[in-house]
């Protein structure tokens, strides 16, 4: 049944496309409305880093620019991608980005290296980050923001930004005066803890997210939760409207010049893993919110007939599970993005041999335990070995170092079923059912390679990024260590995803296309929910949101201009 109401646009999805979508529509004088199926808002984004990979963004100054970024992506492509495409997103970005600068959001370039930093026009200062947020800024609406996952946040409580979980994560300097400081900021403010044992501080993808919702809010949109897109509506071939369902009741909303649609992926849809992903892998393996992005305006899109492309990708990224705080016949999935290539440790297929540079970025891990799937049948999940050292200063997924997590705190039915530990190498070897003796002469082999510095395999710890993560204590190669200090340990590492590359085919403008390469009339796709610009490729940190946000940006422009009578 309908209900009579009309919006210039609808936005499905509240997430950082969807956010953004809002915010520039409404800014340009739209009446928007987005629906989000959750409970919460801010989708995906309000639980990732919160990172933007904007290139020649100029924010600061750089000498960065558009041909340098267009040399770096075309020697990082190697699928065939929508020319137009790229060249707009290389041009909206920053533009993008400097819009929202101009309405005063905390914005500065990371100290992060592009991902593949011996490619032509690689650089370390494209990935931008937005400082943190007070969630009490949104009045009444603090609590119904998606909150960031426990394994963000320390102790499972308290809030921490990027340069603070780096600093404890890896026991850096000044580590123990940043705890402190934690803990005292959370305590000492009482009139939160009155009604939320949540931090008011917003960090990475929750600083970001909140950001953009207080000027979200701030225009009059309204964000409609629990409500869930069914279909699209077409008349005489245009899209004008969706029907949703909340709780059960089926109603229309009429949208007067675009739907867009900025639902994420299909990473939570087993059937459409297995249909499109060469290795599908299991949804519970992904690090994205659970059973959150099942592709239903994927599925919309193509039942009114859209193309879509590059769904045979996801944004990969190394995950392992452990059992959840007070109640461990549940588990959590926990990211392991950087711990896979921390020096004292190696990661083995079920063959016990090496497959990659386990300091490399997480989506190439990610293709890496693909690539050796398909070729040995031997992998995801694959295995995380780490000594004793390891063991002390850094994290295996949700397993803290032992200064903060110490092995009597670990549950008792965790331990041979999560995480593994003997006194000898043959010995772990053994009890995760490991060829011995493979074992033994890989854990040989980094031994070598840690006092030459030299990995002749893989070339761990050559490049910048690598070196990132790696420890600045060692020599003569910060990513490489001796696994040589009892007991051992193993953790089994999962290919699991932040979300999936491929979606609706959409264009420069973030039109949806048809099979013909034809615009569907008033539909619209950004984030996950349309294809990767960038094809089977992750060129950088905030290498999702980035483009999330600038088509979300692109598809509010055009729609204005096709509002007040443009071309």
């Amino acid at each position: 049944m309908g209900t009579g109401e009309e919006y210039d646009v609808v936005i499905v999805g509240s997430g950082a496309a969807g956010a953004m979508a809002a915010l520039r529509s409404a800014e340009q004088g739209l009446s928007v409305l987005i629906v989000e199926k959750a409970h919460k808002f801010g989708g995906t984004s309000a639980t990732s880093g919160g990172v933007m990979w904007i290139p020649n963004h100029q924010l600061e100054p750089g000498d960065d620019s558009r041909e340098q970024a267009l040399e770096y992506l075309d020697s990082l492509i190697k699928v065939p991608v929508q020319r137009e495409r790229l060249d707009a997103y290389l041009d909206t970005a920053p533009e993008m980005a400097r819009y929202l600068k101009t309405l005063g959001m905390p914005l500065a370039a990371g100290v992060w290296p592009d991902y593949f930093p011996d490619l032509p026009g690689a650089r370390a200062d494209r990935s931008l980050v937005c400082d943190t947020f007070d969630g009490r800024e949104l009045g009444d609406k603090f609590p119904l923001m998606r909150e960031q996952y426990t394994r963000f946040k320390l102790l499972n409580r308290y809030a921490l930004d990027l340069p603070e979980f780096f600093s404890i994560s890896t026991r850096g300097p000044g580590w123990i005066k940043a705890l402190l400081k934690i803990l005292w900021r959370y305590w000492s403010d009482i009139s939160t803890r009155l009604i939320s044992s949540r931090d008011r501080r917003f960090t990475q993808g929750g600083a970001l997210m909140g950001h953009l919702y207080k000027h979200v809010f701030n225009r009059g949109v309204e964000v409609r939760l629990e409500t869930r897109l069914d279909e699209l509506v077409v008349t005489d071939g245009e899209v004008k409207g969706v029907r949703v369902s909340h709780f059960g009741r089926s109603y229309e909303i009429n949208a007067k010049y675009a739907v867009i649609l900025c639902a994420g992926g299909f990473e939570w849809n087993q059937e459409l893993r297995d249909r499109f992903l060469p290795v599908p892998g299991l949804t519970r393996h992904s690090s994205s919110p659970e059973d959150a992005n099942r592709g239903e305006a994927l599925i919309a899109g193509m039942q009114v007939g859209a193309d879509t492309e590059h769904t045979d990708d996801a944004w990969w990224i190394p995950t392992m599970q452990m059992p959840a705080p007070k109640a461990s016949n549940f588990e959590e999935i926990h990211q392991a993005a950087f711990d896979v290539g921390r020096p004292h440790s190696v990661c083995v297929n079920r063959n016990g041999v090496r497959f990659v540079n386990e300091a490399c970025s997480y989506d190439e891990f990610g293709e890496a335990i693909v690539a050796d799937q398909l070729e040995s049948g031997a992998n995801n999940p694959c295995w995380l070995i780490f000594d004793a050292t390891f063991r002390a200063k850094f994290s295996a997924g949700g397993f803290m170092p032992s200064l903060i997590m110490p092995d009597w705190l670990i549950s008792v039915d965790a331990w041979d079923h999560y995480i593994f530990k003997a006194d000898t190498v043959e010995g772990l070897a053994t009890k995760i059912r490991l060829p011995v003796e493979a074992v033994r002469q890989t854990v040989a082999n980094m031994n070598n390679y840690a006092r030459t510095g030299v990995d002749p395999e893989f070339n761990r710890g050559a490049n910048d990024y690598d070196k990132m993560f790696g420890d600045p204590t060692v020599a003569p190669n910060p990513c490489l260590a001796p696994i040589d200090r009892p007991p051992f340990y193993a953790v089994p590492i999962n290919n699991g995803d932040l979300g999936t590359k491929g979606g609706l085919k959409a264009d420069a403008r973030a039109r949806v296309l048809d099979a013909n390469g034809q615009p569907i009339p008033n539909l619209y796709a950004a984030g996950n929910n349309a294809g990767n610009p960038f094809g089977n490729r992750y060129p950088g940190a905030g290498g999702t949101i980035g483009p999330a946000m600038t088509f979300g940006f692109a598809a509010a422009n055009d729609i204005a201009e096709r509002a007040s009578g443009g071309a």
